[in-house]
């Protein structure tokens, strides 16, 4: 049968899958995911190529000097890195993925009893409330840094999720502590003071900061079709810092400048450092924040850990004066984090977020 003439309905686990006409099935879209009971669609997109691995990623070793020029140099370049000898056991990673790997393995009535997400808990497919879905599963967690908590969650209450619990504390403690390093190294690298001006927004009692185990589950029947589910659309990150940690499963794609797509090859004994908007505009645009996205293959699962710094919620978000020379013009209006959260929740994953926000 020939999928493109006459195209064939595919049964999949939580979906239908179809082709759109077409004479061709190029790597960009030309075929939606319909979700059942759901009007939403989950685009499929042609699979990277083999040599399409980006091997540019910059790669910054925390525990060499020159690190803080190296983060910078890749923030202007990239919005994007990936550190290692960080410090952090990969015991401590290896924990959390396994206790992950449980709850998703749970039946699908036992892990909606911590959902609907609003905005925090279980999530399944939908991703926030304006019509974004992809093939993902997530729990999504509020933290708190001082006294230490996070969302509590059915799943977290019962006597058996003590090591849930436990492997939770550890892993957000240490990625908390990384990001403020990374933050730290980046105002040496700019030569500016104080060391923590970037650093305490996170670091503060009152932070906003957001913790994300995301799911994509295999597809089996999307093999020799030459395609990848969208497991999590193309975005930037509303924060300051976002710490990334996944398992050995490929999917995780960026944007560089030319607005073309690389994917990034994984690394599950290291951490991948996204910049988001809230310090793009801090450094007035020197740094980007960073389009990425996630595609599921349908071959293997993919369990990623993600940690959003983000400044308590009454911080005013305005370029630095420090990074500000000679009449230099700031390039954004004045705003709090609530308001850029707020405007951030109301739009679609793709949207350019900051663009309501520059002068």
């Amino acid at each position: 049968m020939h999928l493109l003439e006459n195209p064939p309905l595919l049964r999949l686990p939580y979906s239908q899958l179809h082709f759109q006409n077409s004479s061709v099935l190029p790597s960009f879209l030309k075929a939606m995911v319909v979700l059942a009971n759901q009007v939403d669609q989950i685009s499929l997109l042609g699979a990277p190529k083999p040599d399409a691995y980006f091997s540019g990623i910059p790669v910054i070793n925390l525990a060499e000097t020159g690190s803080a020029d190296a983060i910078v140099k890749a923030c202007q370049e990239f919005g994007f890195f990936k550190v290692i000898n960080h410090g952090i056991p990969i015991d401590i990673m290896a924990k959390l993925e396994e206790e992950a790997v449980k709850f998703f393995s749970l039946p699908q009535v036992e892990k909606e009893k911590s959902g609907p997400p609003n905005p925090f808990g279980y999530g399944n497919k939908s991703i926030g409330p304006n019509g974004d879905v992809g093939w993902v599963e997530y729990l999504l967690f509020a933290v708190t840094s001082k006294p230490f908590s996070y969302t509590s969650m059915p799943v977290l209450q019962e006597p058996s999720a003590i090591s849930f619990r436990s492997a939770l504390n550890e892993y957000i403690s240490a990625a908390r502590k990384l990001a403020s390093e990374v933050l730290e190294l980046m105002a040496e690298g700019l030569k500016i003071e104080p060391r923590n001006v970037f650093s305490k927004l996170v670091m503060d009692e009152t932070s906003d900061e957001i913790f994300r185990l995301n799911h994509y589950p295999p597809c089996p029947l999307l093999q020799g079709l030459n395609c990848s589910l969208t497991g999590f659309g193309e975005h930037t990150d509303p924060q300051i810092i976002s710490v990334l940690r996944s398992n050995d499963t490929q999917g995780l794609e960026i944007a560089l400048r030319d607005g073309s797509w690389v994917s990034v090859p994984s690394d599950q004994e290291s951490f991948f450092i996204n910049i988001g908007d809230s310090l793009q505009v801090m450094t007035n645009g020197r740094f980007k924040s960073v389009r990425h996205r996630v595609l599921a293959n349908g071959l293997k699962s993919r369990v990623s850990m993600i940690y959003f710094g983000g400044p308590p919620q009454t911080q005013r978000i305005a370029p630095l004066t420090q990074l500000m020379g000679e009449g230099e013009q700031s390039l954004y209006r004045e705003f709090t984090w609530e308001e850029y959260k707020k405007a951030a929740y109301k739009s679609r994953l793709a949207d350019y977020r900051l663009g309501q926000f520059e002068k």
